[in-house]
């Protein structure tokens, strides 16, 4: 069992969310359900990509901010091109430097997992440029952060 898990308050929308999540991920699925006796959702345990997460029908005290986000390491340049793409979908919204908004208001940092290796590059000049390409960026581009890399 997963220590700590995150736990995502939503206005009304927890139900609509965790489907949403559920047909980006491939590897997705609910877990436990809790209902009203009506049948109307309260909250759910779901995961993405070996993830738990808790979401729940909290009513509007609480709006996501980008002060929490989910952190997605992505392996190809493809792989964050469909993320971002099915994320920032239907009112999502595009932020700089890889993160965004999606239409429930949850902040994602969609990254390439090179963008950490060139960071922490030996050379710091080359490590200087690629953050410099990074920071000019919405989506980030793998191509553009190798070719800062290289120049």
């Amino acid at each position: 069992m997963q220590k700590i898990v995150p736990f995502l308050w939503f206005d009304n929308q927890a139900e609509e969310a965790i489907a949403f999540y559920r047909s980006i991920f491939s590897n997705a699925r609910t877990v436990e359900e809790t209902r009203h006796g009506d049948g109307t959702f309260i909250s759910a345990t779901f995961e993405l990509e070996g993830q738990t997460f808790m979401a729940l029908n909290g009513g509007p005290q609480f709006p996501f901010t980008p002060a929490v986000s989910l952190f997605i390491n992505c392996e190809t340049q493809e792989e964050v091109d469909v993320l971002w793409e099915k994320l920032t979908a239907d009112g999502g919204k595009p932020g700089r430097c890889g993160w965004l908004t999606d239409k429930f208001g949850v902040s994602w940092q969609v990254v390439p997992t090179l963008l950490g290796k060139l960071l922490h590059d030996e050379d710091p000049v080359k490590a200087k440029k690629v953050m410099e390409a990074m920071l000019r960026m919405d989506k980030i581009d793998s191509r553009a952060l190798q070719e800062a890399y290289a120049s």
